[in-house]
């Protein structure tokens, strides 16, 4: 990736879940789309992994949720980015307010998957990073 030659992404991928296990898988994926993104030479940014860490903004709380959500459109607007949303998991209603919000600027919008075996690819990542047991 040159200077200059930097292309800006905001992913959407689900979220929330019915459950604890969900919502981790939900993170797993959305970090494995956003290493995906990487490899393709773009900077990707996903306002619900940064937003949503314990002691900033509380998910469950609907206030918190939707200001991190407008927090997160509002800095990704100002970069120019596109819009790219994973669908391996489906669409969730946060994703579908982000795709509203990204054809309302007129930004593009290009769907994307990782495959069925994103999990067990992700898996031998996460085993090799080098800080694995902090996450």
């Amino acid at each position: 990736m040159g200077l200059g030659e930097q292309v800006f992404v905001d992913i959407e991928t689900p979220y929330s879940g019915a459950s604890d296990n969900e919502v981790r898988r939900n993170i797993r994926y959305a970090r494995a789309c956003m290493r995906d993104c990487i490899k393709k030479d773009e900077v990707p940014f996903a306002s619900h992994l940064l937003y949503t860490q314990p002691g900033i903004l509380d998910d469950n709380n609907p206030h918190e949720r939707e200001t991190g959500i407008l927090a997160g459109k509002l800095l990704i607007t100002k970069l120019e980015a596109r819009t790219v949303v994973y669908t391996d998991l489906g669409i969730s209603k946060g994703m579908r307010q982000g795709i509203q919000m990204a054809e309302e600027l007129g930004r593009k919008i290009e769907y994307r998957t990782l495959g069925d075996d994103w999990e067990s690819k992700m898996s031998e990542i996460e085993a090799q990073h080098s800080h694995n047991s902090v996450w």
